[in-house]
């Protein structure tokens, strides 16, 4: 399974590769995460490439070949769409962050983004997670959130995420989370 995570610096996008790979291994499977963090520390567009599998030779994702792409934010899934196969998902928050360009009026958000995420017939998932981590007091739990999310479509084991989750989330953070995870999942 090849998943691209996606998001801005700041919204978790390493914790969640960090949760999925636990998974993966916990699971018995071979794992391979590489990060790409580019300006990450200034709001800038942050990814992750997990692949996990009976065997997996290399940590990258080649282009047209994500299975997923959770994106954390609607611009960052929208740059990163030709990452996905033919009948892959993209999995993303509605969130809008706004990059510099646009905070600085050199650029405008997109109001197409979630046309342009639908066109070409990919199938699409907006999840509403902000309000939902907010929901168990947490606003940085919309990643875990979005995660939740993806492992309903992807048929992940959820007991085994919540266990990874207790792994890689310190204890004083793990019930919010928890809760955003399940959220996430029914969602």
């Amino acid at each position: 399974m090849n998943v691209l995570i996606v998001g801005v610096g700041g919204q978790g996008a390493l914790l969640i590769s960090k949760i999925l790979g636990e998974t993966a291994k916990t699971a018995g499977l071979d794992c391979k995460v590489s990060e790409v963090h580019g300006m990450s520390q200034r709001g800038g567009s942050v990814v992750t490439f997990v692949r996990t599998g009976t065997e997996v030779f290399s940590p990258t994702i080649p282009i047209g070949q994500a299975d997923y792409i959770l994106s954390f934010e609607k611009i960052e899934a929208l740059r990163y769409k030709h990452y996905l196969k033919k009948g892959g998902v993209i999995v993303t928050s509605s969130q809008e962050i706004l990059p510099m360009p646009v905070i600085t009026g050199a650029e405008k958000y997109p109001e197409d983004a979630a046309e342009r995420l639908l066109k070409d017939g990919v199938t699409v998932k907006f999840i509403d997670a902000v309000p939902l981590a907010l929901s168990v007091g947490n606003a940085k739990a919309a990643n875990v959130v979005m995660l939740g999310a993806l492992a309903k479509i992807a048929k992940l084991d959820i007991s085994a995420l919540e266990n990874a989750l207790a792994i890689c989330v310190k204890p004083k953070f793990l019930e919010a989370n928890t809760s955003a995870l399940l959220l996430g999942y029914n969602a």
